[in-house]
């Protein structure tokens, strides 16, 4: 019965690494359609309004696709809580996850969101989106400094979990166009809660039934 445990355990994370690493080269190569600066490609397209008549909606922008991409793969790298041979590799990820939400993604998230399609329902929930993720971020910072490490943990995966909505957001966006055909503007209002309160909903589901 163990062995088989233990098996189970090592394909799980096998699946984990397989699954992460191939949304994290998704999430990879939308960042690199912002390489170099271009403000009529992709997502930007439909944002002329903003890049037009807002002079600091594109460093906002980039801030945000920049660091985004290095928050993903660092926060994945400390939630998993090894150091992989190297001296405080954990603490140095979690660092680095933790800086980049609270100064920059999080902040730019939050600017952004306030000018999202889909009309004011999408408005709100990016905006909260944003407040959450940095809130859980800080707390995680917080509670760590106070080594309070198991409490730590669970705000770190309630932080990676909304982290993790760019991922899902984007699952989500495949699978209702698909099955649906929904109007675009519909489609951002659904994805925009679809994205990241599923997430949230499992991960406190998880943490109550102490599986984290």
């Amino acid at each position: 019965m163990l062995l088989v445990k233990k098996n189970i355990s090592i394909c799980f994370k096998i699946l984990l690494l397989i699954g992460f690493g191939y949304f994290f080269w998704l999430m990879l190569k939308i960042t690199l359609e912002y390489i170099p600066l271009d403000p009529n490609v992709s997502f930007l397209m439909i944002k002329q309004t903003e890049v037009h008549e807002r002079p600091e909606y594109l460093p906002f922008f980039y801030t945000h696709v920049y660091t985004s991409i290095f928050v993903l793969l660092s926060g994945f790298l400390a939630i998993l809580r090894k150091n992989f041979g190297v001296k405080n590799f954990h603490r140095t990820a979690g660092k680095v996850y933790i800086f980049l939400i609270l100064i920059c993604a999080a902040p730019s998230g939050i600017y952004m969101g306030i000018f999202a399609n889909g009309g004011i329902l999408s408005k709100i929930s990016f905006v909260v989106l944003g407040a959450l993720w940095w809130f859980t971020t800080y707390k995680a910072y917080q509670l760590a400094r106070q080594k309070r490490f198991a409490e730590h943990k669970h705000w770190m995966w309630r932080s990676f979990t909304l982290t993790l909505s760019a991922v899902t957001l984007r699952i989500w966006k495949v699978i209702i166009v698909y099955l649906f055909h929904p109007n675009p503007m519909d489609v951002y209002q659904i994805i925009a809660w679809l994205g990241w309160i599923p997430n949230i909903l499992l991960i406190e589901y998880l943490i109550s039934k102490k599986h984290i």
